[in-house]
């Protein structure tokens, strides 16, 4: 086994046996790019993605092609650097599915969160649910630039007729950081909640997503 070899296995042990925690930045992404360049040391690049983006998050977060701009990133280990956030989404996604009932709001809150990580566009989703507040799906219904002044009801409302559900919860996020709802919000939250209840629907919830946090407008009692 040669030098390089042994170094790599002695970082791979060092994983199982302390955990991640036990790693500076820079050597998470050293262990990352030892399964796309199974040849090369890693150490080196790994400090470059650092110095280029200014942080682990960031290196995690870039698009693609301006991974590729650093030396000695080619298309694979961009592909698995993009790879971490969508993963980490996923696992939060399915870990926070509470069974997919959705009877409270700190349940509704991290359900719909785990689906803002790493989202850098604002989005809108629609959470359908039956009569005991199970989940029958959840669907983003618009992303981009949105301004809530311009969602469609018809839209959220054709969805939760076409899902027949008793109940929906709406959801988006302010890539500001700031979950506080906006006047437009609490507009439109009131908008969407007059047109649902003469279906004889009800708008269980509007959820609001920044970051880590998120605001419930029911909690709040503006939907009152």
């Amino acid at each position: 086994m040669s030098v390089h070899e042994g170094h790599r296995e002695r970082m791979k042990q060092r994983l199982l046996e302390q955990g991640l925690d036990a790693f500076d930045d820079h050597n998470v992404l050293e262990l990352l790019l030892f399964f796309a360049m199974p040849r090369k040391d890693t150490n080196p690049i790994a400090h470059e993605l650092i110095d280029y983006f200014g942080s682990l998050d960031a290196v995690f977060e870039a698009p693609a092609e301006e991974l590729m701009k650093v030396n000695g990133i080619g298309k694979n280990s961009a592909v698995l650097l993009k790879l971490i956030p969508e993963v980490c989404r996923r696992y939060s996604i399915n870990k926070n599915r509470f069974d997919n009932i959705l009877d409270s709001t700190s349940k509704a809150g991290d359900y719909l969160a785990s689906r803002y990580m790493f989202e850098r566009d604002e989005v809108v989703y629609v959470v359908c649910l039956d009569s005991k507040r199970r989940v029958i799906c959840c669907k983003e219904l618009f992303r981009g630039d949105v301004n809530t002044a311009e969602i469609s009801v018809r839209k959220i409302a054709e969805l939760a007729l076409a899902k027949n559900a008793s109940s929906i919860i709406i959801s988006h996020n302010h890539t500001s950081g700031i979950a506080l709802p906006s006047k437009e919000d609490e507009i439109t939250t009131r908008r969407i909640k007059m047109a649902l209840e003469s279906m004889g629907i009800t708008l269980a919830d509007h959820i609001i997503v920044a970051g880590d946090d998120y605001i419930s407008m029911a909690e709040s009692g503006m939907l009152r």
